[in-house]
């Protein structure tokens, strides 16, 4: 089913939103679980996207992947998190970098769920449902991949960090101020599609299986 730009506007804004909303508080969430109340403190844990929302990263560069094609790219405002004032910085980085893919991930399961169960409703709610929820999990799994990549700043980043001996965790650490410029390297290269490409199938994969 071929879909106009509005139409493809119309489907992924929800599942975009929710899926960067709820990426970004459940850092928050798990940053003031281990005892980093900075996000708290800013207001930042919340379900509420106009927190969250950053007018070029999650409206302009989706709405643009949308339109010209490839791998469908977007950001929010970070979290605030500090990472000192973790109860054991070191390992608790883990955890809290870990809490958004793994958000990710379980929205992409709860689109799974609505898009199995879809078909069972009248055709004139279970075409565009259904239509969401495809959109939906191929998001999730879009964000989970992409932010697990060890890149620094990005999540994968700073888990690699926290497993990392101390004496290469810090080298590895001093990535983080390219790491955005060389994540527009790569994927300007078409390098990040190929990356990521076999991972999104494999999940894709994975979840059409446990859902089938």
């Amino acid at each position: 089913m071929e879909l106009t730009f509005i139409q493809k506007i119309a489907i992924y804004a929800l599942p975009v939103i929710f899926a960067i909303t709820v990426h970004e508080a459940a850092h928050g969430y798990a940053a003031r679980y281990f005892g980093d109340m900075t996000a708290h403190q800013a207001g930042r844990i919340t379900l509420n996207p106009l927190r969250h929302i950053d007018p070029i990263g999650t409206i302009l560069i989706p709405a643009l992947t949308l339109f010209f094609g490839g791998i469908l790219f977007g950001w929010a405002k970070p979290v605030p998190v500090d990472f000192s004032r973790l109860r054991h910085p070191k390992k608790d980085m883990l955890w809290v970098a870990a809490a958004g893919p793994a958000s990710n991930l379980i929205m992409a399961l709860i689109w799974a769920l609505i898009w199995k169960f879809a078909p069972a409703l009248s055709p004139s709610m279970a075409v565009p449902l259904s239509l969401m929820a495809q959109a939906g999990i191929m998001i999730n799994v879009v964000l989970m991949v992409l932010n697990l990549l060890p890149l620094p700043p990005l999540d994968g980043g700073r888990i690699a960090v926290s497993l990392l001996p101390n004496h290469l965790a810090e080298k590895y650490a001093g990535v983080e101020r390219y790491g955005f410029v060389i994540l527009l390297v790569l994927l300007f290269t078409g390098l990040l599609s190929q990356i990521m490409h076999p991972f999104i199938n494999a999940s894709i994969s994975l979840i059409s299986w446990l859902f089938k």
